[in-house]
Parts: structure tokens; C-alpha cells; sequence
């Protein structure tokens, strides 16, 4: 770490070669997401759910596993309260009574020596999954514009808002590529349900944190080296945060790892999209955020 005790690196001598990374994987993932299509969970599709009780405790992979091929398709299973009772979400299109009688009828082959009853069924319909679908959207746009005038009021500089939301859009979208570009190609679920958004939320939330960061050092060194060239000003205020920057990012990647590797299949999706938005939020703090911000202010003087 002593790299970064007193680091002198020019970031702001190749933001231009990084601006074109960071176009490359931002048309990468619309080209991506608008031939492949979003890959939505069973949450936003709609489908069928049930609540079922055994007499001794299951394991949740175990039926997920056995489930998969009778069901045409990994159901969503999780614990729904005691290890004893499970909750199971598939979008299988059949008839709610035959769905659950090849549940019960697996189920019974995996566990001959354990009962289970089905004590509450529901279907999700298309009408919810909709209106959730739209819950989301609008819960990232309207954080975005929200931190756009937290920003402006707190720097009193467009060209700051715009350079945070910019980053933040960069971020969500390379994210959401990924998810929908290798979601048949990775060995673990990436769907996009409600878990993922509030993943892309934290994601949006802690790069805004580290965006702010380096703009109140900005705004310190501004005041500080009157006489400065911007650009070398800037470039001072990065260097002068890579220590925290490189500490914090590298501390919850380590804690976020953790969660991916023993977290189990249910949080797999969760952690890889918060691992993901840490390494693209703290390149994009970095070689988006401030370099953009110096451009568009040098364009309004």
C-alpha cells in the first residue's frame, strides 16, 4: 500500500482512452440488452407460488435441484420462515393444480420419508408483475434525479450533477449488460428480480459516495491552488483520495467476495451484481466522474 501514500498518477492524461472503454462496454451492453432482451425473474414475468410445510427440516438447493427439470425451469425456492417450511415461485405455464401435483410428486421421490403439505398457493399475474416491473424503473430514475440536485445544491455546479449521474448511468448500464449478455452462460441464475434491483440501488449508492468524495476534495484544492491549471488541480484531488478510494473499494470487494462464494445460490446473483458495480463504480469515480466534470466545466467558461 505504500503506492498510495503518496501516489502522483496522471489520470487525467488518459480520461480520453478511458472514455472509450467505457463507450465500448456501454454499447456492448445496450447492443446486448436490446437483442437479447432483459432476463426477468419470476417476480416481473408472473407465475405461480407455493407455501409448503414438511415435518422435518429440507434443504433449500436440494429441492431446487430436483425441481428443475419436472418444472421445465429453476424455480425460484427460498425458506419461508422455519427450515420446515419452504416457499416455491415457478413460471411454469401449466394448470395451477397439475404444477402442484408435480411438486408434491418430486418432492416425494427426493424425501419418501418426509411429509409435506401444501398450506397456501397464489398466482403472481402479469398485472403485478407489471406494476413491480414499473416500481423499479421508476425507483432507479427517481434516485437519479434526486442525487442530481443533491449535487447541484451541494457544489452548485451543473457540470458536477452531471458528472455524477453520467457515472451512475455508466455504471447501471455495464452492470445490467453483463447480467443479460451471460445469464445463459454463467453457471449461476442472473434474472433480474427484486433482489437485483436493490442491488443496483447499493450500487448506485456507493459510487455516488466515492464520486462525492473526490468532488469535495476538488472543490477544496480549487479554493487552495488558485492558480493551478484545472486539469492538474483535478488530477491532485484524485491522487489525493486513491488511498481512501483503493482502501474502501478493496475492503468491501473482499466482504462482498465472502457473501458470493458462501452465501449460497439464493444471494449468488445479489453478491456478483454488487461485486460488479464496486469495480465499475470505482473506475468510473476515477476516469468518468471527474474527468467528465473538468470537460463540461471548461465548456461553460
Amino acid at each position: 500500500m505504500r503506492w498510495f501514500e503518496t501516489p502522483n498518477f496522471n489520470f487525467i492524461k488518459v480520461h480520453k482512452y478511458a472514455y472509450i472503454i467505457s463507450g465500448i462496454l456501454i454499447a456492448a451492453s445496450v447492443i446486448g440488452i436490446l437483442t437479447k432482451g432483459l432476463q426477468y425473474g419470476i417476480d416481473f414475468r408472473g407465475g405461480k407460488e407455493f407455501v409448503l410445510e414438511f415435518t422435518q427440516p429440507v434443504e433449500v438447493t436440494q429441492i431446487r435441484n430436483n425441481l428443475a427439470d419436472p418444472l421445465n425451469g429453476e424455480p425460484v425456492v427460498k425458506k419461508f420462515g422455519s427450515d420446515r417450511d419452504i416457499l416455491v415461485r415457478t413460471d411454469n405455464p401449466g394448470d395451477i393444480t397439475q404444477v402442484q401435483k408435480t411438486i408434491i410428486s418430486s418432492l416425494g421421490q427426493l424425501y419418501p420419508k418426509i411429509g409435506v403439505n401444501v398450506i397456501k398457493t397464489n398466482i403472481v399475474g402479469p398485472r403485478f408483475a407489471e406494476d413491480l416491473k414499473d416500481a423499479a424503473f421508476n425507483a432507479i430514475i427517481f434516485s437519479l434525479i434526486v442525487i442530481f440536485l443533491y449535487i447541484l445544491i451541494r457544489f452548485k455546479d451543473w457540470a458536477f450533477s452531471a458528472g455524477a449521474v453520467a457515472a451512475l448511468f455508466h455504471d447501471v448500464t455495464i452492470v445490467l449488460g453483463i447480467f443479460t449478455i451471460f445469464s445463459n452462460i454463467l453457471p449461476f441464475n442472473l434474472q433480474i428480480d427484486e433482489a437485483i434491483v436493490a442491488a443496483f440501488l447499493t450500487i448506485v449508492g456507493y459510487s455516488i459516495n466515492d464520486t462525492v468524495v473526490v468532488f469535495d476534495r476538488i472543490r477544496e484544492n480549487s479554493l487552495l491552488y488558485k492558480t493551478m491549471e484545472e486539469s492538474e488541480m483535478i488530477n491532485k484531488s484524485l491522487n489525493d483520495t486513491l488511498s481512501r478510494t483503493v482502501i474502501t473499494s478493496l475492503t468491501t470487494l473482499f466482504t462482498v467476495t465472502v457473501l458470493f462464494i458462501f452465501g449460497g445460490e439464493v444471494l449468488k446473483g445479489f453478491s456478483f451484481a454488487l461485486m460488479l458495480g464496486i469495480i465499475v463504480g470505482t473506475y468510473s469515480s476515477i476516469f468518468v466522474a471527474s474527468p467528465l466534470a473538468m470537460d463540461l466545466r471548461k465548456q461553460k467558461k
